[in-house]
């Protein structure tokens, strides 16, 4: 008998099925969505330690929370906006959310950027205009509080507090939990390359983005630079 080959392999592999959200009107759909944020988005290991940090008067950064953590949020620092950096989802994690800031007076806003990627210039443009439309106090996540907060945390100190690019990097480190080691070091790779190409220049942030920012070239760059080296995103599951 002949081995199938890897075509007719892939056409045997099941497609994967859509996610459907749970329904929150009902016992058995609520525990799923409970579930899937506990579990399946290691919810658990949130639950005692939140990666929540103040970086200015009106600007709080964190890893997912919980309903629980959205209505301490509410309560205890007037938070009136929340932006989610993972983007919409069907997950228990985002419908938990979703409810809970609801439920709090809080509006959650739905601003989705990556971990691994060089960023977009329509998300950075995006970015600028979102800190100037939302109500503050305000307090952005993503799952780890690491990576796309580190970004949006540093685009936030840029244009919100017109603070030099080099300092507002620095929400991109270790302290948050930031990993430079791997993929997602291609966020550092970004304002880096800002500050080597307009270290003569002096070049104002947004200018550059605008004329000169390659995010591919960046990207290219950085990923020949990271070579065959351990990567830490798979280790750490990172989105």
């Amino acid at each position: 008998m002949s081995e199938q080959t890897p075509e007719k392999k892939k056409k045997k592999r099941k497609k994967k099925r859509p996610h459907i959200a749970a329904d929150l009107s009902t016992v058995a759909g609520r525990a799923r969505a409970e579930r899937e944020l506990v579990l399946g988005d290691h919810g658990f290991l949130r639950e005692s330690f939140q990666n929540l940090h103040q970086i200015s008067p009106e600007m709080w950064r964190s890893n997912q929370p919980n309903p629980r953590q959205v209505a301490e949020h509410a309560a205890e620092r007037g938070i009136r906006t929340i932006i989610n950096l993972r983007g919409e989802s069907t997950k228990g994690y985002y419908l938990l959310e979703k409810e809970a800031c609801e439920a709090a007076g809080i509006v959650l806003v739905d601003f989705q950027v990556f971990s691994r990627d060089t960023p977009k210039v329509e998300t950075i443009e995006a970015a600028q205009a979102l800190f100037e439309d939302i109500a503050y106090p305000a307090l952005m996540h993503c799952k780890s509080g690491a990576d796309r907060a580190g970004l949006m945390s540093a685009l936030y100190m840029i244009f919100r507090r017109q603070m030099p690019v080099a300092k507002a990097a620095e929400q991109l480190s270790g302290r948050f939990l930031h990993v430079k080691s791997g993929k997602t070091g291609m966020l550092d790779a970004f304002f880096a390359t800002y500050l080597e190409e307009t270290a003569d220049s002096a070049k104002p942030f947004m200018k550059w983005v605008r004329e000169d920012y390659d995010p591919a070239a960046v990207k290219a760059e950085f990923m020949k630079r990271l070579g065959n080296r351990f990567q830490w995103d798979r280790l750490l599951r990172r989105e």
